[in-house]
């Protein structure tokens, strides 16, 4: 395990934590989060009737999401720390989510270009800027519309990347109960005075994507530099700008971005609880009974209809801990499987949806035994697509990234011997 005192980023093989088999209960989860929100985004161009039904007691895209941050904040930090090497990490996560990413981008200019789908009028009158922020992936939390529209919630992945990386060069990476907690109660004092794209109010502007691609450069500069005065700046730039654009210049109100952080954070202490780490004493009441009361609290105070978010945060979370407690159960392979393409399902189903919009000019009208075989016909192209897109796409990229991330240490090459 990484020591606690550990203040280098250069951590020696005998105390990495060397890489466990996939955990096929998470990948279940997956799975379970990506039809949920498929369901939720099938509803306005299949089937509208049924918003009336489910719509009002729970926020079906809320409950996909955070169980995806949840998982995330369960497994990130675990491979930033597995590896002992913040180059090796971002060497990783870039192999992981570009190359995807890219596709599924091009896909949705290219329904743009066909008049299939329209593009948002920021988009074409700033390209630079957009394109710009869309590289950095923060582009919600620097204003910029979404070419797909899940691509918000890679916003807040990328900025849990940066944080946690903070947090490793710090050597505050144990401390994740302590954060969870932190951004639930500042979710629920702050949530609803902390200003909304203060610095983009017009829209995202090509000063404020500079700066922050800067930032972001120098921060990460420094945290792979073997000086420790490099390192303690390179954690605060990361940590400055990440928290500057999430308190005032999110797209959506800081409560909810701090909430998304706070659980996020929860993920991880239940991982190192999990791990021994931690207590689970600890990790219960600050990763756990804080951060849900928080959240809760939040939606309560800072939403009109807060029925349907509540039910669904309280559904995610009982879904992780069933995850955790069925943990050393086997996995159904299809619901493996699910988890393995998730990635794929969860970017791709835009894409196919916007195609039946397109041709539906009004759901409701049309009758119900065409709309469910037209749903049944979407499901299968989207599981084909992503059993493509991951057989050509995502697994070659991933195992190119990991060839190239085991050279590298804190971005030194090392030498010929693998690790």
């Amino acid at each position: 395990m990484v020591g606690l005192a550990m203040a280098n980023t250069e951590i020696s093989p005998a105390t990495v934590i060397h890489p466990r088999p996939r955990l096929g209960w998470l990948d279940a989860l997956r799975g379970v989060a990506a039809l949920v929100v498929v369901y939720e985004h099938a509803l306005n161009p299949l089937y509208p009737e049924l918003r009336g039904v489910t719509g009002p007691w729970f926020a079906a895209g809320w409950y996909g999401v955070i169980v995806f941050f949840l998982v995330s904040g369960y497994v990130i930090p675990a491979s930033l720390e597995r590896r002992g090497s913040v180059a090796g990490f971002w060497i990783g996560r870039g192999f992981r989510l570009y190359p995807l990413w890219a596709v599924v981008v091009g896909d949705a200019l290219l329904l743009a270009v066909t008049g299939i789908d329209g593009i948002h009028v920021w988009l074409t009158d700033r390209p630079v800027t957009a394109v710009l922020a869309h590289l950095t992936m923060l582009q919600d939390l620097l204003n910029a519309p979404n070419v797909v529209n899940v691509l918000w919630t890679l916003s807040y992945e990328m900025a849990f990347y940066l944080l946690a990386t903070a947090l490793f060069v710090a050597g505050r990476h144990r401390r994740s109960a302590e954060v969870a907690a932190g951004f639930g109660v500042l979710a629920v004092a702050a949530g609803g005075v902390l200003p909304m794209t203060l610095l983009t109010r017009t829209g995202p502007t090509l000063a404020t994507t500079l700066a922050a691609i800067a930032l972001a450069g120098c921060g990460l500069a420094g945290a792979l530099s073997s000086r420790a005065v490099a390192r303690r700046a390179g954690a605060v730039a990361l940590a400055v700008l990440t928290l500057g654009l999430i308190a005032v210049n999110s797209r959506i109100p800081a409560w909810q971005s701090l909430t998304i952080l706070a659980t996020m954070f929860a993920g991880t202490a239940l991982y190192r609880a999990e791990a021994g780490q931690i207590s689970w004493r600890r990790a219960g009441l600050l990763a756990g009974g804080v951060p849900v009361a928080a959240v809760a609290a939040a939606m309560l105070w800072h939403t009109e209809d807060p029925l349907p978010w509540v039910v669904a945060i309280v559904a995610a979370w009982a879904t992780f801990a069933a995850g955790m407690l069925l943990a050393h159960r086997d996995v159904p392979a299809l619901w493996a499987w699910l988890g393995t393409v998730s990635y794929s399902v969860y970017l791709i189903h835009p894409i196919l949806l916007e195609i039946v919009d397109g041709f539906l000019d009004d759901p409701a009208a049309v009758a119900w035994p065409y709309r469910a075989g037209l749903g049944v016909l979407v499901v299968a192209a989207l599981l084909g697509c992503a059993a493509l897109t991951y057989r050509i796409v995502e697994a070659p990229a991933q195992r190119l990234g990991r060839r190239i991330a085991s050279r590298y240490q804190d971005g030194r090459p090392m030498s010929r011997q693998r690790v």
